[in-house]
């Protein structure tokens, strides 16, 4: 069997491979890193500005058209926005539905942890909602540093 690979493709990249990489492959990979985080942000405001619109109609036509005025209703719906935006920008560059879910659960985790208090009154919706947009950039950073190998090669991953 040949190891040759094409050309144009780049094997994926496995922890034995950092301790061999330059500073040059390394910063390289950092750089991709890092742009894909921007990517996946950006992506997530795409999603809830695309699809929000899509939330108001839809609940007008379900006769309740004050639904996304509570906040636990309008953290899942942005939650879900972000996920659809983003999911779908990261399945075009290649990545599993594995990484795709993970990224989705990152968004409803991070706005489900403070469902509890503001159902009981010790935090008001609109903390929440900003709590869990603060808590979601920092989750999702921490599962690309988990898997830092997929998500430092551009993004490209095994299906």
């Amino acid at each position: 069997m040949s190891t040759e690979t094409h050309p144009t493709s780049r094997p994926h990249r496995t922890p034995e491979h950092i301790e061999d990489a330059t500073p040059a492959s390394t910063a390289t990979a950092w750089a991709a890193f890092a742009l894909h985080y921007l990517e996946m942000v950006v992506t997530m405001a795409v999603g809830m500005v695309v699809l929000h619109p899509l939330w108001v109609v839809g609940f007008q036509v379900l006769g309740l058209p004050g639904a996304l005025h509570h906040a636990t209703v309008m953290a899942l719906v942005m939650a879900t926005d972000m996920s659809l935006g983003m999911g779908g920008w990261m399945r075009l560059r290649g990545h599993s539905w594995r990484s795709i879910v993970e990224m989705g659960a990152a968004m409803y985790l991070s706005f489900v942890v403070f469902v509890p208090p503001v159902w009981f009154g010790a935090v008001s919706g609109g903390a929440m909602v900003t709590a869990g947009h603060l808590l979601m950039l920092p989750t999702m950073l921490a599962l690309m540093l988990w898997r830092r190998n997929e998500y430092g090669d551009g993004g490209h991953s095994p299906s």
